[in-house]
């Protein structure tokens, strides 16, 4: 297929990359595939050396003659999709013990776990870890990508449908066929791709909901510990990611199982049939999408701003819940999000039983799809184009 000129979207974790290259001799870029890793470590280091390790070629070379192989790709260099590769980091450890200068190595991988553990056993305190997410509305605003609510959800944030004006319908479900399904063919033998599919169309069509392993392996057709096995796969691949629940000691009963969310709501449209952005306002689950949507949008602004997530929900046995709960220096900031248009009071009842039930909490928040409103009796009334100044 004809790339054409892509054109380049300025990227908010930059500030954090540039940074950590100054104090560290390796820097490592996870997120999940396409999310732009790759096309920023070439623009922000034009100057490095630069190895793709998803060609067979140079995994063979690389296995043949390990320190030939780095001899030939000296610092400065970038070595991308590093988690094909896992023992390049070990290698790479006796050359930082040698030079130990910053700045040495960029290394990018989209597989979470496995990549995280073998920096950790080979590059301790060597490696600046940035996580990358595909690109939040924050980013699109400023490259000038002004979009309806509706056109935020079908069209996502993976870079490549921006930059090759794609149809996200087709692009995200090749996207899930072309990296997820390989991937996972990769990491565990799944032998049946179809019950694999019905599991993660599944699981957007419950998006945001307390997540039931028995439940969705007796629609699946697979045990429960599969099912478990499958959801931490698309942890690892950075493709969902869980809500856990927010408790204290309030003295009430609280829920104790996550929500899953997708990193993409492109691909959550996608996965329930959606196509085009008409479709979306008029689908029953527009309130979900739009949830995990601005869920979405808080993990990658906090991320991208080098803060751990800290995001959680709140639930109680009564059923009194908040959708998310964002702890900033161990202060809760509740948040309700609502899809609809217009402002009504009645969308922050929640927000105030919260602050009367946890009185240390702060900045109850509504963010909807109409205006910001400011304060409004207490609450702060946002448009989910606030969402990047939710935390400085």
């Amino acid at each position: 297929m004809g790339m054409g000129r892509r054109e380049f979207i300025e990227r908010d974790a930059s500030a954090q990359i540039l940074e950590a290259v100054e104090m560290y001799p390796v820097v490592t870029l996870c997120g999940p595939r396409q999310s732009g890793k790759t096309t920023l470590a070439r623009h922000l280091f034009p100057g490095y050396d630069y190895v793709s390790l998803e060609d067979p070629d140079e995994r063979m070379a690389f296995e043949h003659d390990p320190r030939g192989f780095l001899q030939q790709h000296a610092a400065p260099c970038i070595f991308d999709e590093v988690q094909n590769t896992p023992e390049l980091t070990s290698y790479l450890q006796g050359m930082v013990d040698k030079e130990d200068r910053p700045g040495m190595y960029i290394l990018t991988g989209s597989r979470q776990m496995e990549l995280q553990e073998t920096i950790t056993q080979s590059l301790a305190g060597r490696s600046g870890m940035v996580d990358l997410l595909p690109l939040s509305q924050h980013e699109l605003q400023k490259a000038g990508r002004v979009q309806s609510r509706d056109e935020k959800l079908f069209y996502g944030g993976l870079p490549r449908v921006h930059a090759q004006k794609l149809k996200p319908a087709r692009a995200y479900m090749d996207y899930l066929r072309t990296y997820v399904e390989r991937d996972v063919r990769r990491i565990i033998n799944v032998r049946n791709v179809s019950a694999f599919e019905t599991f993660i169309r599944l699981l957007a069509s419950r998006v945001g909901q307390i997540v039931n392993y028995s439940s969705l392996a007796g629609d699946v057709g697979v045990s429960a510990t599969t099912i478990k096995e499958w959801v931490s796969l698309l942890e690892a691949s950075y493709i969902v990611f869980p809500l856990h629940p927010y408790y204290k000691n309030y003295g009430k009963r609280l829920i104790k199982s996550p929500k899953i969310y997708f990193t993409e709501t492109g691909l959550v449209t996608a996965l329930l049939g959606i196509k085009s952005e008409e479709m979306v306002g008029r689908d029953p689950l527009i309130g979900c999408i739009y949830e995990n949507y601005v869920i979405s949008e808080c993990l990658k602004n906090r991320l991208n701003k080098g803060f751990s997530p800290d995001l959680y929900f709140f639930r109680d046995s009564n059923g009194f819940e908040i959708d998310l709960i964002l702890e900033h220096q161990r202060v809760p900031l509740p948040i309700e999000i609502k899809s609809a248009y217009t402002y009504n009071p009645d969308m922050c009842k929640n927000l105030r039983m919260f602050a009367e039930l946890v009185p240390e909490s702060k900045s109850p928040t509504l963010i909807y799809a109409g205006k910001s409103m400011g304060v409004q009796r207490g609450v702060n009334v946002l448009t989910d184009d606030d969402i990047h100044s939710l935390v400085e």
